[in-house]
């Protein structure tokens, strides 16, 4: 240690100089190494497809805007790379186009897109050193080629499910985008233009450029070539990914297969008790993941490339861990979000610990206990007087399993399900069966509510002289005969029920819903059922807590905030109505990896459970290619 002399006191000072100045060596030496080693492996796929987005921007900027190409930003541009400089304007739109194409991929980690931006980085560093003799720019096109390539571990990610209608998808929107970046094309030259051609003229020369003829806006000097060799590249590019799509072969969405539903069923009978959403995990538009035991499995569904599984894990909970270890690998190897709606606490417990991901709790799920159910006393009063009006009026009810009605019966009521909805597009993912009636399924219970009608002299129903059906069962009198309203259950283990759908007749009386519900808990003990789930209320407890005396700013203000949504998503009113029946109430969460994943994940969420659709029109709608031996259109959540 070194020491220097202080003053006076003559004590002993250690010098820390050498040490600081050593420090500052190691961070530099450090600092050195991490430039000379490159990105982290794990954050090329982020950087690269970043990269590939600025560097389109660029380019299309480059291509289509005369100025930029005389600015300071182009004079730095030009040696990055893809642009291929000055006189190649057309050159620079297509290789800006499919940089942003291959962005997305890029970011992914998808491998046809690896293999993509291996293919076209060498093509631009040749272009580069061509067109305008330029080294760095070439260099720099090899040294992102370098970096992708000693990555390429990382861009494995297999293609997403797709079939061929995504070329007529990407008809629409490349030539959507096509047709607005020509009208840019266009309209980048004023100072060259004859005329002062309108929008119309202009909309008419893109249409015609795009499919390499002539329109009708004229240019003085080299312009009009330039918009026409641009005009034709985004018309040859969107040809081109078209063809490609349309002739590429089909990667089928994931269903739930025979074999599948058989080893899910035989689950459910072992473990089904254990959650009210197991059933569910039978829809057949859902793929499925085993653990290596075969003893759990996760049910899921890929939207927007998101994998969205549905409730608990099926089976037993020591194999849960195989069959979430087997779903994270199948996420991974697409590299598809993983996420998980509406799973209990002991399953949001298990899939934190064992993925590391995190959870937020959405809402909770009201469930009835048989026993403790009774119309008496003050808190039930509203559903007692509706109920006794509605039976004063006429109405009677049938609660029965599926297996105990007849085709006929199943026939009208899958009819009225179907045309009481409302809606064209289908609601229901997490806690929706999809079908109702299948023979697999004869455990279910329906609730019917039917009109009496008084009897003339003859004793016929409604005066025409016909006598009723000798089982007992309403003689039609109407599309579906008598039936007013249909509430369907699925099994919950061998105790218990889930509704699934509710459906009533708009002209029948207020009231249907709660007149059957009662029906179902009143016949739940006939039927050995002992638990009733009812619907699912999101972000209850906030509505619940928002409006106690004492709530604070932020609770109420978040409390209005969902009121305001319940106008389009049923938010309030789906709580005010469970809250009717004193459920006890069973929290349900969402599990995610990241926060930043979560509005990708809710916009999944809506669009697997129908409230947001993007279809086509009827005319053009590909049939659904499952077999269904009955009705598998999906039932919707009320």
């Amino acid at each position: 240690m070194s020491v220097t002399l202080d003053g006076d006191n003559s004590r002993l000072v250690p010098d820390r100089a050498p040490g600081r100045r050593r420090i500052r060596d190691s961070r530099g030496l450090r600092l050195t190494r991490r430039l000379l080693r490159g990105p982290r492996s794990e954050s090329v796929p982020s950087l690269t497809g970043a990269a590939c987005t600025f560097l389109g921007l660029i380019d299309i900027a480059a291509g289509v805007f005369p100025r930029f190409r005389h600015s300071r930003i182009h004079a730095v541009a030009e040696v990055l790379p893809g642009t291929l400089g000055y006189f190649a304007a057309a050159l620079s739109l297509s290789a800006g186009v499919l940089l942003l194409l291959l962005a997305h991929g890029l970011r992914r980690r998808k491998r046809r897109a690896w293999r993509a931006a291996v293919v076209l980085l060498p093509a631009g560093a040749v272009a580069q050193f061509g067109y305008r003799h330029s080294v760095i720019g070439a260099l720099l096109s090899l040294l992102l080629l370098a970096v992708l390539v000693r990555s390429r571990g990382e861009f494995a990610a297999l293609p997403d499910p797709r079939s061929r209608w995504r070329a007529l998808a990407n008809f629409v929107v490349m030539g959507a985008g096509s047709i607005g970046l020509g009208l840019v094309v266009v309209s980048a030259h004023p100072r060259r233009t004859v005329g002062d051609p309108g929008l119309s003229d202009r909309l008419e020369h893109v249409l015609y450029g795009l499919v390499g003829s002539e329109g009708p806006v004229n240019y003085v000097g080299s312009a009009g070539n330039t918009v026409d060799y641009s005009l034709g590249t985004l018309g040859l590019l969107t040809a081109l990914t078209t063809a490609y799509l349309a002739f590429r072969p089909e990667h089928p969405v994931a269903r739930l297969t025979e074999d599948d539903e058989r080893k899910l069923r035989a689950l459910l009978v072992r473990h089904g008790r254990r959650d009210s959403l197991g059933h569910f995990a039978l829809r057949r538009d859902k793929g499925v993941v085993f653990s290596p035991s075969g003893k759990a499995a996760v049910c899921y569904r890929v939207v927007n490339g998101v994998m969205l599984a549905s409730g608990d894990p099926i089976g037993d909970v020591e194999a849960w861990p195989g069959a979430i270890e087997r779903f994270m690998d199948e996420a991974k190897a697409h590299s598809w979000t993983p996420a998980v709606m509406g799973c209990s606490e002991t399953g949001g417990e298990v899939w934190t610990r064992e993925t590391g991901l995190d959870a937020l709790e959405i809402g909770d799920e009201a469930v009835v206990d048989v026993p403790d159910f009774s119309l008496g006393g003050r808190a039930m009063r509203n559903v007692r007087q509706m109920v006794t009006r509605i039976e004063r009026a006429g109405y009677e009810t049938r609660v029965r399993r599926v297996r105990d009605l007849s085709e006929a019966e199943l026939d009208r009521v899958r009819g009225a399900a179907d045309d009481w909805r409302g809606t064209e597009t289908e609601r229901g993912f997490s806690m929706a069966l999809g079908r109702i009636g299948d023979p697999e399924d004869g455990d279910s219970v329906i609730a019917t509510a039917h009109r009496r009608q008084a009897p003339d002299a003859a004793g016929c129903p409604d005066g025409t002289g016909e006598a009723p059906d000798p089982h007992g069962a309403p003689r039609p009198s109407g599309p579906y005969g008598d039936l007013k309203a249909v509430l369907h259950f699925v099994p919950w283990g061998p105790d218990g029920i889930s509704l699934d759908l509710m459906r009533r007749d708009r002209t029948a009386d207020p009231g249907m819903n709660e007149l059957l519900i009662v029906a179902a808990l009143r016949a739940a003990p006939d039927l050995g059922v002992r638990r009733v789930s009812l619907n699912f209320a999101m972000f209850r407890s906030a509505l619940a807590r928002g409006e106690r005396l004492g709530a604070g700013p932020v609770l109420r203000m978040w409390r209005g905030l969902l009121v305001f949504l319940s106008r389009w998503f049923q938010i309030e009113s789906l709580y005010r109505f469970n809250a009717k029946f004193r459920p006890r109430w069973e929290p349900r969460y969402v599990v995610f990896r990241s926060t930043r994943d979560l509005p990708r994940i809710g916009f999944a969420a809506m669009r697997a459970e129908g409230f947001v659709t993007a279809r086509l029109p009827r005319p053009l709608r590909r049939p659904d290619p499952s077999p269904a031996p009955l009705q598998r259109s999906p039932a919707a959540v009320p």
